[in-house]
């Protein structure tokens, strides 16, 4: 677990100087500073969608993916979750919403090859190496973003700690099953999902992106199946 905590770490640590840097950014920069970050998260949604090599199996990734949770209605909850903590932790003069940051980073900072293949080496092999570069990633992401959604950013590393520790706590059962072509598809339909929070982060519509979450998963299961 050693590698998620320094994950972990390195997202609080980051977020912590984002919100002390978001202090002194007027309201028109960050704006713009927002917009920015929008087309950046597009593109690492585009990026990651071409890792996928199977339409079919993206989309009924997605669409089976949404009926699941729509039914739990995740959205809903995150955004109970983000009321409670509202008041507890909104700056003065934010604009985002603590569950914005939170799912923005929570999702940046969890799909991709290095999270899953970094989580398992450590679990399998005690090696952190990977994790420790994602550290150094995420810990200039997490300055980036705080700076401009906020304190909910910083929640996001418990995201992290639960979806990376999941799977480093449970390498050597779940290793079979995440070989390198299951890995590119949970890439190429989560990068579908960061491509739909890209837009929400645009201002072109207001996907419930946290309902599509469930489809990042279903790749595991589709590709016994497909081909």
């Amino acid at each position: 677990m050693l590698g998620t905590f320094v994950n972990v770490v390195a997202i609080l640590l980051g977020g912590i100087i984002g919100l002390i840097i978001h202090k002194g950014i007027p309201e028109r920069i960050a704006d713009t500073v927002m917009k920015g970050l929008g087309l950046c998260t597009l593109y690492i949604g585009i990026s990651g969608c071409l890792k996928g090599d199977n339409p079919l199996l993206t989309i009924l990734s997605i669409a089976i993916g949404a009926v699941i949770g729509e039914a739990i209605d995740l959205d809903d909850k995150l955004n109970k979750l983000g009321l409670l903590l509202e008041n507890k932790f909104k700056t003065e003069g934010q604009k985002t919403t603590i569950s914005e940051g939170f799912v923005t980073a929570s999702l940046l900072f969890c799909v991709g090859a290095m999270s899953i293949v970094g989580s398992l080496k450590s679990g399998l092999l005690g090696d952190h190496e990977m994790l420790f570069a994602k550290s150094m990633l995420d810990f200039i992401g997490a300055i980036i973003f705080a700076s401009t959604l906020g304190v909910g950013v910083m929640f996001s590393a418990g995201a992290v700690l639960i979806y990376q520790g999941a799977i480093t706590l449970l390498a050597q059962f779940i290793s079979p099953y995440l070989g390198d072509r299951t890995i590119a598809e949970m890439t190429c339909v989560g990068s579908l999902v960061i491509v739909a929070l890209a837009i929400n982060m645009l201002g072109i519509t207001k996907i419930k992106v946290m309902n599509y979450v469930p489809a990042i998963f279903l790749p595991i299961l589709l590709c016994l199946f497909i081909n």
